[in-house]
């Protein structure tokens, strides 16, 4: 029998692997064509929809269009500036792309962060200024959750938008302190009050980053971002810039 390394090895094992345990898609468990790169499915990926303008020049909020495509500021953030520069999404947090930030999320598939990851950081290089030098922070879990979900997706995010724009993470210097409820069952004004102190910088952290480019999966009323942001620039950080792998179309739209 004719020995296989290199490459050659690899596209063989492959082969036997498909046939034994056929590739599904980590979304919707779909059969994957064989031979084909783990990852979504072409209906997935065809339904992931786009966060496109107009939309909030802060908060990134999705706007009517109402005859013209530019941006412009929201109600919410004309009555209330967040405390951070913007905040921008690479998709709407509807269909598959839900479907896969619950998995990921609530299912314990860390894996999907290989996937759901590279869109965000390319989105980093679409939409923060080009000269930008940063650090990039992941909104902190509790440690109680921490546990329980065995790993942060926020900062398996993060780390794709790090790696891709040569900026060091930094998951030790933000931190939750208090361990708040689940954001998904509370109104808008219910959400701002169950984030407005559980967010804090560690007294054992240096002096704050001149940029900080902060990283969660999901934003809904922006509530998260904002807490955080306020705590990294109360202090020292000069400006936030926040990344989101998803964004709700509509304020009142639960998480």
């Amino acid at each position: 029998m004719k020995s296989l390394s290199g490459r050659e090895g690899m596209q063989e094992l492959r082969r036997w692997i498909d046939l034994i345990y056929p590739p599904r898609c980590p979304v919707c468990d779909r059969f994957l064509p064989r031979g084909k790169e783990p990852g979504l499915c072409e209906e997935c990926r065809a339904s992931f929809r786009k966060a496109e303008p107009p939309f909030c020049r802060t908060c990134g909020l999705p706007l009517p269009d109402i005859g013209h495509s530019e941006d412009r500021l929201c109600e919410a953030c004309l009555r209330r500036p967040p405390a951070y520069e913007t905040a921008r999404a690479a998709y709407l947090y509807e269909g598959a792309a839900l479907d896969a930030i619950h998995r990921f999320k609530y299912g314990g598939r860390a894996h999907l962060a290989r996937i759901l990851g590279p869109p965000l950081a390319a989105l980093a290089s679409r939409t923060l200024p080009l000269d930008l030098k940063a650090v990039v922070m992941p909104v902190p879990l509790h440690p109680k959750r921490l546990r329980e979900r065995g790993f942060n997706q926020s900062l398996l995010l993060a780390g794709h938008v790090a790696e891709l724009q040569g900026w060091r993470l930094d998951y030790r210097t933000l931190e939750r302190s208090t361990n708040t409820p689940p954001q998904a069952a509370l109104t808008r004004d219910e959400r701002r009050k169950n984030v407005r102190a559980a967010f804090g910088v560690k007294e054992t952290a240096g002096p704050m980053p001149r940029n900080v480019v902060l990283v969660d999966d999901v934003a809904t009323t922006g509530s998260t971002l904002n807490a955080c942001s306020k705590a990294l620039v109360r202090a020292g950080a000069g400006r936030v810039f926040c990344l989101v792998l998803a964004r709700a179309a509509d304020r009142t739209i639960q998480a």
